[in-house]
């Protein structure tokens, strides 16, 4: 109860605070859609399924450190949805403002009979993570904090000087070549480092043999929120210290990471520039959905970016069809959360002014409509819905998922 209180303390003064702080709420007008801003780009079904699983994925890690994931892959929640994941290990640190807690496990990818997840072209999936082929994968998923609002309004989000990879006080050293993509004049929220900074005493160690056991084996962080964040740091520091270039990311509700300095040097690894790659073929897929306020947090008055890779679900409530999931351009694009009711008009407006070097003429509508980003309330709901109801181990997931049907399995490669 004292825990509860203080959270929402901790809300409406953080609500207040920031109110004061960026521009009045005036000028927080939502965004209207602006047709010539991006392409229409709903995913593909095969790319829908693939979120959709990484979603129950993620949701697994909430057992961690509460009811459990014990050997070979079993839980109370959804591990009975992935029967070929063999767990490696887990990991938790406490309800920290830096917690991490997490799990890492193993998809050989042996075929199965057929079960209830879906009959496409006449094979039935099996309902691995690997879209029911042979080949297999590493799963390292992060959880997210049960204090996200304490670590985004405490002292941790000054900005600390980012280098992507650990320093000699960490049990690492200077990285023995200089490595092709650096980071310039780089800072990350300094809570969220120390997160990975925790976890990777346990995942790095962890990943290292199962790589040289299975080196064919692709390797895919998901996190959720603060998790999210930490797989960002952990993807950067496996593609462009480790070397490892099979790395695929897929977060839901990450929050923002660093600063301008750090987004391009994120964009740049996982090459997200605008028109790089095909939204089937990117290698880090950001999801944020609609009134989410955690992908706009800590605040760009702050000094903090999105950075791209955005997928964004614009329907509010649960369950999204394929066409509420769409495809985002650069590191904002207002057809996603940052004009979902989200950012700032005048910041969205100089971003894409700098971004295309020309003036954006951003058109506003709604005087006392309350931006995304000071929604906090809706960490309890939108933050938590992607796909399914996150955050709460319990046998089907959520009460609010219980008697839902299974999404359609439109998946008939082995991409996730």
């Amino acid at each position: 109860m004292l825990h509860m209180m203080l959270t929402i303390s901790l809300l409406l003064l953080y609500t207040v605070l920031t109110l004061a702080s960026g521009s009045p709420l005036g000028d927080k007008y939502p965004l209207q859609e602006q047709d010539d801003i991006s392409p229409s780009g709903h995913v593909s079904p095969r790319l829908f399924a693939s979120l959709e699983r990484f979603s129950r994925l993620v949701d697994i890690t909430y057992c961690v450190g509460t009811t459990g994931v014990a050997p070979p892959f079993s839980c109370v929640s959804r591990c009975k949805d992935f029967p070929t994941l063999e767990l490696i290990t887990t990991w938790n640190t406490g309800v920290l403002m830096s917690d991490s807690c997490g799990y890492i496990a193993i998809d050989h990818g042996t075929k199965l009979a057929p079960e209830v997840y879906g009959f496409i072209g006449g094979i039935h999936d099996k309902g691995r993570v690997g879209d029911g082929n042979n080949k297999g994968s590493i799963i390292v998923a992060f959880r997210g904090t049960y204090s996200i609002t304490n670590t985004v309004v405490d002292l941790s989000t000054i900005p600390q000087e980012y280098v992507p990879y650990p320093s000699p006080d960490q049990g690492g050293s200077e990285p023995p070549k200089e490595p092709e993509h650096v980071c310039h004049n780089c800072t990350v929220h300094m809570g969220f480092l120390a997160s990975w900074k925790i976890a990777r005493t346990v995942v790095l160690p962890a990943l290292e043999p199962l790589r040289e056991k299975y080196p064919d084996y692709p390797v895919y962080l998901v996190g959720h929120s603060l998790g999210g964040a930490v797989a960002a740091l952990a993807a950067l520091e496996l593609k462009v210290i480790s070397g490892w270039n099979d790395v695929v990311v897929t977060t839901f509700g990450e929050p923002r990471v660093g600063n301008d300095g750090f987004v391009q040097y994120l964009d740049s690894v996982f090459e997200l520039g605008s028109g790089e790659k095909q939204i089937e073929e990117r290698t880090y897929r950001r999801v944020t959905h609609a009134d989410d306020p955690v992908p706009l947090l800590p605040l760009s008055e702050w000094g903090y970016r999105s950075h791209a890779g955005e997928i964004f679900i614009s329907k509010p409530d649960l369950p999204p069809e394929i066409t509420d999931v769409r495809s985002c351009v650069g590191d904002y694009d207002p057809q996603c959360i940052a004009g979902s009711m989200g950012e700032s008009p005048k910041m969205t407006g100089q971003t894409l002014a700098r971004e295309r070097a020309q003036d954006t003429s951003i058109r506003t509508q709604g005087l006392w409509d309350i931006p995304t980003r000071y929604k906090l309330w809706q960490l309890l709901f939108a933050h938590r819905d992607y796909f399914w109801r996150l955050g709460l181990c319990v046998p089907g997931g959520d009460p609010i998922d219980w008697g839902r049907e299974k999404y359609p399995n439109f998946t008939t490669s082995d991409e996730l």
